[in-house]
Formats: C-alpha cells, sequence, structure tokens
C-alpha cells in the first residue's frame, strides 16, 4: 500500500481543513477506501487520509422537527435496529440490513455506503490494469467493449455504464430524503445527490473535493405510508446488487427507485404513474414493473437483468400492500 499521512479530525472544521490540503481523501468505515488503497487502483491514490470517526456526535439516530435525522457516522447495523426506522422508514431499514456481511454492516456508515466508488471490474483493477474512462480523461469504458454482464440497462451516463453499487441510495431517494454536507446545509435532495461528470472523475456524487456528508435528512412519512426494499444478487447474503429497488407508495403518489441498473439511482417515474393511486394487487405491480423497463437498452451481456429489474419493482410494490 502506498503510505500516507493519517490525520485524526476531532471537528468536521478540522476535517474540511485537511481536505484542502494536497491529495486527500476522507475514510470512516474504510470498508470500500482500504481495499481501494491495497489493491493500487487509482492513479489518484491520496496522500493523506482524514478519519472522520474521531469527531464526536456524528452517529446519532433520532427524529426530531418532523424528520428522522441519522448522522453520516451511523452505522450500518444500528439504521437496521432502530426500532423506528423498522417502524416508519421501513425500505432504509432493510437496505441497511441487505449490504453486505454482519461484520461490514458494523464497520460501514451510512455515509460511506453512499458515497462508495462503482465496482465495476474494469475500474477495480489491480495496479490500474485497464485505461478506464474514470481514472483517464483520454480512456475509455472498457466494459462497452468488453465484459458488461452487470452493468448499466439503461445505456451509459456520460460515457461511462458502471452502476451506482449502494443499498442505501434508492431507499433514500424512494423516501425523499435530503443530503446535508458541509457545503450544503439545506442539503441535496437525494436524488440529485448521485452523478458522473464525465472522463477522468472517479467520483460518485456531487460533493466536491473538501465537502464531507454530516447527515442524513428524511422527511416523517404521511399516515398510510408504506415503504420498502429488495434486492436481487448472486450470493444473496453478501453481493452486490444485480439489480435492487425500494418503493414509497401513500394515498394516490408513489416513488419508485431502481439501483444497479444505471450510473446512478434510476427513479421509475413511469412505473410511479402506473401505480400510483391504483390498488395493489399482483396485475398493477406487474404493469408498473413493466413500464419501469420500458425504456431499458441492455447491453451485449446483461439484457437478463430487464426481467431482475422489473421484478425488483413488482416485488417492491407488493410488499407496500
Amino acid at each position: 500500500m502506498k503510505k500516507f499521512t493519517l490525520i485524526n479530525a476531532t471537528t468536521v472544521e478540522e476535517a474540511v481543513s485537511a481536505l484542502r490540503e494536497g491529495k486527500a481523501a476522507v475514510i470512516a468505515g474504510g470498508t470500500d477506501l482500504l481495499g481501494e488503497l491495497k489493491g493500487f487502483i487509482s492513479p489518484a491514490s491520496p496522500d493523506v487520509l482524514v478519519n472522520i470517526k474521531t469527531i464526536p456526535a456524528m452517529d446519532y439516530i433520532k427524529e426530531e422537527a418532523g424528520m428522522l435525522k441519522i448522522g453520516a457516522l451511523a452505522r450500518l447495523t444500528n439504521i437496521y435496529k432502530s426500532s423506528t426506522v423498522q417502524a416508519k422508514y421501513a425500505a432504509l431499514a432493510e437496505a441497511a440490513h441487505k449490504v453486505a456481511t454482519p461484520q461490514l454492516r458494523n464497520m460501514g456508515t451510512i455515509g460511506g455506503n453512499i458515497c462508495q466508488k462503482v465496482r465495476c471490474w474494469y475500474y477495480r483493477a489491480e495496479y490500474n490494469a485497464f485505461d478506464c474512462l474514470r481514472k483517464n480523461p483520454a480512456g475509455t469504458c472498457q466494459a462497452l467493449i468488453g465484459d458488461n454482464r452487470y452493468q448499466s440497462i439503461f445505456g451509459a451516463l456520460n460515457g461511462c455504464i458502471a452502476v451506482n453499487p449502494s443499498d442505501a441510495a434508492p431507499a433514500l431517494v424512494a423516501l425523499d430524503a435530503k443530503i446535508v454536507t458541509t457545503k450544503n446545509t439545506a442539503g441535496y435532495d437525494a436524488e440529485d445527490f448521485f452523478t458522473f461528470t464525465g472522463a477522468g472523475s472517479e467520483k460518485t456524487t456531487v460533493l466536491a473535493d473538501d465537502e464531507i456528508v454530516t447527515e442524513i435528512q428524511v422527511p416523517s412519512p404521511a399516515a398510510g405510508t408504506k415503504s420498502a426494499f429488495v434486492k436481487f444478487a448472486i450470493r444473496k447474503s453478501f453481493d452486490f446488487a444485480i439489480a435492487s429497488c425500494a418503493a414509497t407508495i401513500t394515498g394516490t403518489s408513489a416513488r419508485i427507485c431502481l439501483n444497479g441498473v444505471y450510473n446512478i439511482p434510476y427513479r421509475a417515474t413511469d412505473a410511479e404513474e402506473v401505480i400510483a393511486g391504483k390498488i395493489i394487487n399482483e396485475a398493477n405491480a406487474e404493469a408498473a414493473g413493466e413500464a419501469a423497463v420500458a425504456d431499458a437498452s441492455p447491453q451485449a451481456y446483461n439484457g437478463y437483468k430487464v426481467q431482475i429489474a422489473k421484478t425488483m419493482v413488482k416485488r417492491a410494490i407488493l410488499a407496500c400492500a
């Protein structure tokens, strides 16, 4: 592993200041970053790691001012075990529970889960083995011309077909959450937080180099609201999703978000229109699933994911009955 300087920040302000000094990266649970560093995956490997686990009181889970507030350092295990989250924000509880293994959930944080890098094997190849578009402005999306069995079924975003790997992300989009940061104290809409800006950028979010997630805010659901999260993975006990879906349904409205199928969490607005205000039954859920993948354009080797994505939408909706 490349040598680095470790800074144990004790305040958010100290962490932000440290990030402005040369090539630096935030580390919390470290479940994503440490593997990347060990594999010499990125040519832009940081010289400084800013440890934010040493900042006190950033791991809370509480209801306040008509919303659920979760500190960025809240562990995924604790989010799942929260009786409040399970009772009122079921999609988020189940998404947290579906991340990786118990050991990783005990270490991993909600902030880290939504900020993790893509898992595309061309990007993750050790010693930067491939000329990946994300790491080289003049590079190529190797998955477009290579093995793309796990990649996007909704085309490329700025030339890349790697998919967003976060389990928490679609739940937060479906629950209409906001992501509060050091630069945006009002919070980014979760739907707008995820991005890929183009060649040469390894980022999966809108965060600036010196910007840190501090809190997740989820509005308290209206009476009668149901939410659910479902996931399909090859090794279902701990793997990344082939496709996942979160749904929130209340009265005459619905929010449905797929993940593992596009570069960013994929808001299935056509499916929302089909199911909104309808009785939740097999036929209506099936129709919504069909609508969700109507615009799919799979790659050479991942057409099978279209049916899985359709089924995930159907199951998420039925789970809200």
